[in-house]
């Protein structure tokens, strides 16, 4: 889901209190439903603000990867107060869904791309 308007967080022109708000609002909502015991929710952006931090970003392709980005990984298996110092770029999280699956990757790059499966509990013991 990729929010629109006033509720994508761009700065300039939207309110942040009212992008979080629709966010946590939406997970929420996930949270609530039936299928909440095996789903996995997973909050990231396609930059932070257009400031780089201590780090560098890694020159991948011509594509990036840029800057780094904070990415959360809401579930009840999500592994808790757990930060990971992996590198990952967006295609990670189409790499954890290929690998959880068993499908193949659908670009090279995805095929290169470090899965999350750290995040979740279980992953320490190749579980």
């Amino acid at each position: 889901m990729k929010p629109v308007g006033d509720e994508n967080e761009h700065p300039g022109y939207t309110d942040l209190d009212q992008g979080e708000q629709h966010t946590a609002a939406l997970i929420e909502a996930v949270r609530n439903s039936p299928d909440w015991k095996r789903t996995a929710v997973i909050v990231t952006y396609d930059e932070n603000g257009g400031f780089w931090d201590h780090v560098s970003p890694p020159v991948v392709d011509r594509w990036g990867p840029g800057t780094r980005i904070p990415t959360l990984v809401i579930s009840p298996r999500a592994r808790r107060h757990f930060v990971d110092h992996e590198s990952y770029d967006t295609t990670s999280i189409l790499a954890t869904i290929e690998h959880r699956y068993g499908l193949r990757p659908l670009s090279p790059r995805d095929a290169e791309a470090n899965d999350l499966r750290n995040a979740f509990r279980g992953s320490e013991d190749g579980h």
